[in-house]
């Protein structure tokens, strides 16, 4: 989540991440979600959202925007339709739903969002989130790529996936990154802050920051639940 004090902006919400964003934002103040890809551990919480805005004891005084990457809408509403009559109203209901064209840029409350295809198993976007002369990049999951490294290019901050262990290679087609990955991203694009995520437990932080300070020296955070800091700090 990036929070300007005023219209807090989620991207991607998987599994538990809902109970975590409950700490830190109410979800009546939320300016919009923001998905990246259609890996339910990358939005399956927009179901549990969705009862606690309807049912919830605080409700907002519109629909939350929901933005969703091309094909998004149609394969979410096949999800919902196992276990909801209702059919599209289930999700219309509480989220004002849209799907993103990559190729332009999002406008929400102020921040202006930039998209870049990763490379992945399917399609996915990593995004870049800009207020004046500040700016957020996350790379959804992705392998290495030029385009992410050129959307993140002078970011603040650059939150990356790190899902490979160090030395693990992915059979066949690539679709996630190491940390030593991240921080070659980090490098060529160059960030100021890398923040790793996306990591199994089998890797230690330890482990990971010394992995990325092989190849980047800006600064390093391994992130973990309920972590935060200020941009440009």
């Amino acid at each position: 989540m990036v929070d300007d004090g005023e219209t807090p902006v989620v991207f991607d919400l998987g599994t538990g991440a809902l109970a975590n964003l409950r700490r830190h934002a109410d979800y009546d103040r939320l300016a919009a979600i923001v998905i990246s890809h259609m890996h339910a551990d990358h939005f399956i919480d927009l179901i549990p959202l969705r009862y606690a805005l309807r049912y919830g004891p605080r409700r907002r005084r519109g629909k939350l925007p929901l933005h969703l990457p091309p094909g998004g809408l149609a394969m979410l509403r096949r999800l919902v339709s196992a276990f909801a009559d209702e059919g599209g109203e289930f999700l219309s209901d509480v989220y004002d739903l849209h799907e993103y064209d990559p190729s332009v840029p999002l406008a929400i409350d102020g921040a202006t969002l930039r998209f870049a295809h990763t490379e992945h198993y399917i399609p996915a976007f990593a995004v870049r989130w800009q207020r004046g002369d500040v700016s957020v990049t996350y790379s959804a999951d992705t392998a290495p790529d030029p385009r992410v490294v050129a959307l993140a290019r002078g970011s603040d901050v650059f939150v990356c996936e790190a899902t490979l262990r160090h030395g693990e290679t992915e059979p066949g087609m690539r679709g996630h990154c190491s940390a030593a990955d991240a921080a070659r991203m980090a490098r060529d694009g160059g960030v100021r802050r890398l923040v790793l995520t996306h990591y199994g437990e089998e890797s230690t932080a330890r482990d990971l920051d010394d992995a990325a300070r092989e190849h980047f020296r800006g600064d390093v955070v391994v992130a973990d639940d309920h972590r935060a800091f200020e941009l440009g700090s």
